[in-house]
């Protein structure tokens, strides 16, 4: 029964009992110091780093991560896209407010007004891009849907100084057409004029007039063609500017 007792109290002393860590370290270090090393100098036990240092330095280097992370973010950050630019339509003229009125469209050969287009005949007249400060060609082009019998077209190029005849053609056959170059009232005139029995096929086809002029930039504002044509379902006849 003693014996019971006596080990009840070693048991209750050894749970009531904390060690001391510090103590126990010290007694560790002072053995390791004492002992001997295989060589004359005698090892140096290895000093604990203190855990606040290390908490401190572990904290600066993430720091440092974080910081060197945030600026290279700022340095490779894309550029926010510009504000959507949005366009408002012209809003209506008010009561008393007054639109400027649409330039008047050029005169056509008679004094009418242009008309390209007429059944199924479409055509444009234009000045040759390689004209020069002294030569020009002017092209009227003509297109068809359906085959013509009789095709007259005429060119008009005004005298605004110097200009003379220096040729002309055809995309069409030159053996098809008649051709007449004359100046008549101040206008050089060309006209082709398709032969009897001859036909002109459905397409597109180019009559051109060149000529001479005075030196410098030539005004074609006073040209004008017409185009008169007969097939199934015509005559017909377009006319314009240039």
């Amino acid at each position: 029964m003693a014996d019971e007792n006596l080990r009840e109290r070693l048991r209750e002393a050894a749970r009531a009992h904390e060690p001391d860590r510090a103590r126990m370290l010290a007694r560790v270090e002072r053995g390791m110091a004492d002992s001997p090393d295989t060589g004359t100098e005698r090892r140096r036990p290895a000093r604990a780093r203190p855990w606040p240092r290390i908490a401190l330095a572990a904290a600066a280097a993430v720091g440092a991560l974080v910081a060197g992370g945030y600026a290279v973010a700022t340095a490779v950050r894309i550029p926010e896209p510009p504000g959507k630019v949005t366009t408002l339509p012209v809003p209506p003229a008010g009561p008393g407010e007054q639109r400027p009125a649409s330039p008047p469209a050029p005169s056509a050969p008679g004094g009418g007004v242009p008309r390209p287009e007429s059944g199924p005949l479409w055509s444009d007249g234009s000045v040759d891009p390689h004209s020069n400060a002294y030569w020009a060609q002017s092209n009227v082009t003509v297109q068809t849907k359906r085959p013509l019998t009789a095709l007259t077209v005429e060119l008009r190029i005004a005298q605004t100084g110097g200009v003379h005849d220096t040729g002309h053609w055809s995309t069409l056959p030159p053996a098809d057409f008649t051709v007449s170059v004359g100046e008549r009232d101040g206008v050089l005139v060309y006209r082709w004029t398709l032969k009897a029995g001859r036909t002109v096929p459905a397409g597109r086809h180019v009559f051109a007039g060149q000529y001479n002029h005075a030196e410098g930039g030539r005004d074609a504002k006073d040209d004008v063609y017409t185009a008169t044509a007969e097939g199934p379902g015509g005559p017909w006849r377009v006319q314009g500017v240039f």
